[in-house]
């Protein structure tokens, strides 16, 4: 007598969802990536700000 090898187990199928996407907050929701950089000292920031400040603001 043979025994068959058992199929491997897959991956269960996506399952399809309908809720409503504007339902959920996506990134772009989020204050998280805006520009934000991470804490630093004052001197850096000043740095920063007369780096990359406008020639017509003293």
């Amino acid at each position: 007598m043979s025994t068959a090898p058992e199929p491997e187990p897959r991956a269960p199928k996506p399952a399809l969802v309908f809720d409503d996407p504007l339902d959920q907050q996506s990134s772009d929701d989020t204050d998280r990536g805006w520009g934000d950089r991470p804490a630093g000292d004052g001197a850096a920031d000043l740095k920063r700000f007369l780096d990359e400040k406008p020639p017509h603001h003293l």
